[in-house]
């Protein structure tokens, strides 16, 4: 549960930074509703708060064990045009992925919204 202080967070904020996620959904485990496989580490930052009223996701790209949290660097947001629910792409310090990659890696959740993938030269 969120402290009632915290104000919405824009994702775009974090583009370039080092940010520690929290991982409720690590690599192999099963989406509670929809019962698909993740498969990749998937969480939020805690302390912040999306358009959706919940805290900011986020998707953990280039690491291939299940884990609890991480600290990784922003490299864009996949910013929903249908949704209010923006996530963030975390990665390795270090780590370079294209679009291409980006998309390909989060297509097993974003094949069902459309969505804009932000990055430092297109924020």
């Amino acid at each position: 549960m969120q402290p009632a202080n915290i104000k919405k967070t824009s994702a775009t904020d974090y583009i370039g930074q080092l940010v520690k996620i929290k991982i409720d959904r690590p690599k192999g485990s099963l989406h509670p509703k929809y019962g698909y496989e993740y498969p990749l580490n998937y969480g939020f930052v805690p302390f912040t708060k999306s358009g959706d009223g919940e805290e900011l996701d986020a998707y953990l790209l280039s690491v291939d064990e299940p884990l609890q949290e991480y600290v990784g660097l922003c490299i864009g947001v996949v910013h929903r045009t249908n949704d209010d629910d923006d996530k963030l792409i975390i990665v390795p310090d270090g780590t370079n992925l294209s679009d291409e990659q980006i998309e390909k890696a989060i297509d097993f959740q974003e094949k069902w919204f459309e969505h804009i993938l932000l990055r430092n030269n297109k924020k």
